[in-house]
C-alpha cells in the first residue's frame, strides 16, 4: 500500500459495505471543497474523471 492510499484504505474499511447515491457523494465533495478550498482543483478533476470514466471504456 502506498502512503497516499491510507485514506482510501480507511474509507473502504470503515464504510465499504455502505451504499450511497452519487448525489450524496457530490454533496460531500462540495462540502469538502468549502472547508478545504485549496483542494478544489483536485476534487474537480476527480469528479470529472468519475463522471466520464465509462465514456472512456466505449472508445
Amino acid at each position: 500500500m502506498y502512503e497516499t492510499d491510507r485514506g482510501i484504505e480507511e474509507l473502504e474499511q470503515r464504510r465499504g459495505d455502505e451504499e450511497v447515491s452519487l448525489a450524496w457523494l457530490a454533496g460531500q465533495l462540495r462540502t469538502f471543497t468549502d472547508v478545504y478550498p485549496e483542494f478544489e482543483t483536485a476534487v474537480d478533476r476527480l469528479a470529472t474523471w468519475l463522471a466520464r470514466s465509462e465514456d472512456d471504456d466505449d472508445e
